[in-house]
C-alpha cells in the first residue's frame, strides 16, 4: 500500500498538523534578528557616507580660503544630528574630520561613532 487511506489518512494528516507552526516558531526569531542586523547596518552605512560628505563638503570650502566657522557650520548641516567637526590647517593643507554618533533605536547604540576625514591642499599664493 503506497498511500494510506480512509482512518489512516485522517490520522496522518493529524499527526502532521503542528509541524509549520513549530518550524515557523524556530525560525521566526533569526528572521527578525537578521532584519535588526541590516537595519543597523544600513544605519551605519548611511552615517558614515554622510560624515564624508560633510567633511569632504567643509575641506573644499576650508581650501578655498573660506572660514574656521563657516566650514564648521557647512560640514555641521551636512553631517548627521550631533556630529563634532574638527578643521586642521598644517602648512599648506586643510584636514576636516566629522564623527558622529550612530544613530538608531537605543541611545547612541552603546557608544558607537560614525566618521569621515577629508584633506584638501589650499587655493592660491
Amino acid at each position: 500500500m503506497l498511500w494510506p487511506s480512509g482512518a489512516d489518512a485522517v490520522q496522518s494528516v493529524a499527526a502532521d498538523s503542528g509541524t509549520v507552526t513549530a518550524e515557523l516558531a524556530v525560525v521566526l526569531p533569526g528572521v527578525v534578528l537578521l532584519c535588526a542586523v541590516l537595519l543597523f547596518a544600513g544605519q551605519a552605512v548611511i552615517g558614515e557616507v554622510r560624515c564624508q560628505d560633510a567633511a569632504r563638503a567643509g575641506a573644499r570650502l576650508a581650501a578655498r580660503g573660506d572660514s574656521v566657522p563657516a566650514v564648521v557650520a557647512e560640514s555641521s548641516r551636512r553631517a548627521p544630528p550631533g556630529a563634532e567637526v574638527r578643521v586642521v590647517r598644517s602648512g599648506p593643507d586643510v584636514r576636516v574630520e566629522v564623527t558622529a554618533p550612530l544613530r538608531g533605536v537605543g541611545a547612541g547604540w552603546a557608544g558607537l561613532t560614525v566618521h569621515g576625514i577629508a584633506t584638501a591642499m589650499a587655493e592660491g599664493p
